[in-house]
């Protein structure tokens, strides 16, 4: 609410700002942290109970919800990848149902979270992770690692690191360093990419909330409602980009050229 703040400029930092300890390099966001680590347990605490209740007879809604994810994930990991799945699917399931969650914290009334923990002397907390750069870094730097152990795997180490050197230029020992550049640059823009896309996304819709927010009660309801039922179709479509990508990046690491 506006009376929380002095000036617009002030309203819109203070949403913006995380609830943070340390300095620099070192700070940690503990909203992001926070907040990250309640949907994860609120994703695996849902599938773990999908699997218990789960029947071969007809399915309740709960089961039916699940099994209609678990096929998405899997006819679109088919599309992209072609070797063994055995991590590759529960980690593309984990990225979707988890970046997912973070995006529809997005559609929470922006000042919600804030008036409940002031009570509590908290100032800060923004509870959408999507919109800290950490996370989606975070996340992505993940994936980074699983795209380099999965091109091992499927290369073997000389290969992937002799293709490093020999593509897509040649093997010629003048082209070593120019195909080692492309290649460098390459894989760390796959990372890069991921978190600018999913953070640039969920950040501008977040500040236009804010300032939506900042306009009078009684202007606020149609254009709100337009920006969230347009932010909508953004929010599971940022977690099946971040998805799709990740099962592409991996499988041109793993799959010979």
């Amino acid at each position: 609410m506006m009376a929380m703040a002095a000036s617009p400029t002030e309203y819109v930092t203070h949403h913006l700002k995380n609830l943070s300890v340390g300095e620099g390099f070192w700070t940690i966001h503990i909203d992001t942290l926070v907040m990250s680590w309640l949907l994860g347990v609120l994703f695996v605490g849902v599938f773990w109970a999908a699997g218990r209740a789960a029947t071969a007879g007809v399915p309740g809604k709960l089961q039916n919800f699940v099994e209609l994810i678990l096929e998405f994930v899997e006819s679109s990991i088919k599309d992209a990848y072609h070797g063994p799945r055995n991590f590759i699917g529960p980690l593309a399931l984990t990225i979707f149902v988890w970046v997912l969650l973070w995006n529809l914290m997005d559609l929470l009334p922006i000042d919600l979270a804030g008036t409940i923990l002031r009570f509590f002397g908290v100032e800060y907390w923004k509870v959408l992770p999507s919109a800290d750069m950490n996370a989606t870094f975070g996340l992505s730097l993940t994936v980074f690692f699983v795209i380099i152990i999965y091109g091992m795997k499927g290369k073997g180490v000389g290969g992937y690191l002799g293709e490093l050197f020999t593509h897509p230029f040649g093997s010629h020992w003048a082209l070593w360093i120019p195909n080692l550049v492309m290649n460098l640059v390459e894989l760390i823009a796959k990372p890069v990419s991921l978190a600018m896309r999913l953070f640039g996304n969920l950040y501008a819709a977040e500040l236009i909330f804010i300032l939506i927010a900042m306009l009078p009660a009684w202007a606020q309801f149609i254009p709100g409602g337009a920006w969230a039922i347009f932010h909508i179709l953004v929010i599971p479509l940022q977690a099946f980009l971040f998805m799709t990508l990740t099962v592409v990046y991996v499988a041109l690491a793993y799959e010979k050229h």
